[in-house]
């Protein structure tokens, strides 16, 4: 393998000036004064977290510290991000589930996506024959998808775990039970959602207490979310799919409870017992690519994340990226991203239900068919017309366009590595901020948005869709998490991100900032985003935006606007003698927590 060339990049590296050689974790039952401390990078023996809260990060450090394993620890992280991060994940979301074996040095995946009801047809958001508002169908029954989390953890622990369910939900109950300190994220989300929180009863009352907005450094309980997560640490997660924790969802879709003084139309849902009872979480084959003689493992469909990375980085194989400039870098990534793009929304669905091309996308062949588009001295026009991964012809023109469709961008991915070497790269959601909106009564959680994942209508007449409803469907997602392997299918880096379709560039913008651009983990996390999805203009953080790069991608045709936050990624990485590295944001969302089980010396 060609190694990577170190080299500081003034602008594309965010040096991480709060480093610490490790971090671990206070037991989660610890009374404090404040917030939980985060530091974005930790170094160490015994296993390492990373996730976006420090709260959650030490559940899955406690349960690694009693002897758990890589899997035990992400299900405790997860449930706990569902107390401390309730408008990203919870027990009423889904997501995707990557792990890595250090025994068989294999990777599985586990689609953990949520479903449409089996009534749902094409038109489940038309109305006279048009797409309603998306707003209107974000706070809403019709928007609400069955569950996948609880069906995840359940699958991955009877797979790979090692501790039951209950053991493991213990810190997160705990936490929910005797509450986690406010910070300015959380309340600055709550504000951001307090109008349509207001639409719906039990949602203000959960987090609107007394009326208000949460106040900074308060704390926050919420006993019902600890009950919830003790009735599904006693009796399993047939509680939800078979029990009275599902009726109880299922009379919240179909009849949401809303404030009759609001005036809101919460479009009632259609999902049934049934639909419950015949979800499964699936265990299926990782996608997996060669970059750099190394093998990139990431989620198949029904999420794009793994083929559209994976298509992206084979764009760029024949690209020496280590000694590009800093514009022809950005450059290459740009269009790569466009490319990759356009493809996925030509043919990326729920494979239950869409012939998708998955290996096809993936082969060097067909990105080599699509790599020719690029010029050094030109930008690529966006929409850009897909090709046909079936039959590669050499930067064939293409087909008839159509645009990447709106995903909601707030998720949360946690990282863990265990002290036997096992990895495991989580991404979950329940969608929008705040997801639907709508609180189950009595159950501390709030229900996914994640059906306006579906195209309301297809992005252009003129072609096939994937991506349309229907039942028991699963709605398309950016979702990627990703594992590498060395040559020897050892771990070299593990990552992933939240943040809808910016997903996919945010993570592979950090795997090609630290395997090509030679830029430690935590930089390559830090640095400033670009997230080019077959659109018009590309976005640009400030620190991309307001820099003298984009004047010169400007020269050569690109158009910006700006983002102000893209992805908020964490990742591990298996140091050569043994130790684990914990990485996580230093800035974004309040920054992020990376935490060992002994930290380095």
């Amino acid at each position: 393998m060609r190694r990577p060339v170190t080299r500081k990049l003034t602008v594309l590296a965010v040096s991480a000036a709060v480093v610490s050689v490790g971090a671990t974790a206070p037991p989660v039952a610890a009374a404090r004064p404040g917030p939980a401390a985060k530091v974005p990078v930790a170094t160490g023996y015994g296993g390492a977290v990373a996730s976006v809260d420090a709260d959650a990060s030490a559940a899955g450090i406690e349960v690694l510290r009693k002897g758990g394993n890589a899997v035990d620890a992400a299900v405790a992280t997860a449930a706990a991000l569902g107390v401390t991060e309730p408008y990203s994940a919870g027990v009423g979301g889904g997501g995707y589930f990557v792990y890595y074996d250090a025994k068989s040095r294999t990777v599985r995946t586990i689609d953990g996506r949520e479903t449409a009801p089996r009534t749902a047809d094409a038109g489940l958001f038309l109305e006279d024959g048009k797409p309603i508002p998306f707003a209107d169908a974000v706070s809403s029954g019709l928007a609400v998808g069955t569950p996948g989390t609880p069906a995840t953890w359940e699958k991955a622990l009877d797979l790979w775990g090692s501790r039951s369910l209950g053991t493991v939900l213990k810190p997160a109950e705990k936490l929910a039970r005797d509450g986690f300190t406010v910070d300015e994220t959380f309340r600055s989300q709550t504000a951001a959602n307090e109008t349509r929180f207001r639409y719906f009863p039990d949602t203000a009352e959960l987090f609107l207490p007394g009326g208000e907005l949460p106040a900074v450094g308060s704390t926050f309980k919420n006993p019902d979310l600890a009950r919830t997560y003790r009735e599904l640490g006693r009796e399993g997660v047939d509680a939800l799919y078979r029990g009275d924790l599902g009726q109880d969802i299922v009379d919240t879709v179909n009849k949401p409870p809303v404030d009759p003084g609001s005036n809101w139309n919460a479009r009632p849902g259609d999902l049934s017992a049934k639909d419950l009872a015949a979800y499964r979480a699936k265990l299926q084959a990782p996608t997996r690519t060669s970059y750099r003689g190394l093998g990139v493992y990431s989620i198949a469909p029904s999420s794009s994340g793994g083929t559209t990375v994976g298509e992206a980085l084979n764009i760029l194989e024949r690209t020496d990226l280590s000694r590009a400039s800093e514009a022809q870098y950005l450059h290459r990534y740009i269009e790569a991203s466009r490319i990759a793009f356009a493809d996925r929304g030509r043919w990326v669905g729920d494979p239950a239900f869409e012939d998708v091309p998955t290996e096809e996308l993936l082969s060097q062949r067909y990105a080599d068919s699509r790599a020719c588009l690029i010029r050094d001295d030109a930008v690529l026009t966006s929409p850009l017309a897909p090709g046909d991964p079936r039959h590669p012809a050499s930067c064939a023109p293409g087909g008839t366009a159509a645009p990447t469709t709106y995903e909601g961008e707030n998720t949360t991915h946690l990282t863990v590595a265990d002290k036997w070497g096992n990895v495991v790269a989580y991404t979950l959601t329940i969608e929008q901020t705040g997801g639907s909106g709508i609180t189950v009564p009595g159950r501390g959680f709030l229900l996914n948005n994640e059906l306006t994942d579906f195209s309301f209508a297809p992005a252009n007449p003129a072609v096939h869709d994937p991506n349309l409803p229907g039942p028991g469907k699963r709605p398309r997602s950016s979702i990627a998490p990703t594992i590498v392997l060395d040559r020897h299918a050892k771990p070299v880096v593990a990552v992933g991100s939240p943040g809808g379709a910016t997903i996919i560039t945010t993570v592979l913008q950090t795997l090609t900032g630290f395997l090509d651009r030679g830029l430690p983990l935590v930089d390559a996390i830090a640095a400033p985003r670009a997230s080019q999805r077959n659109a018009a203009q590309t976005e640009l953080e400030p620190g991309l935006y307001d820099s003298p790069l984009r004047a010169r991608l400007a020269a050569l045709g690109h158009a910006f606007k700006v983002n102000p936050e893209i992805g908020a990624a964490t990742g591990v990485q298996r140091l050569p003698d043994g130790r684990w590295l914990a990485a996580a944001e230093t800035v974004r969302r309040g920054g992020g927590s990376a935490m060992v089980v002994r930290p380095a010396r």
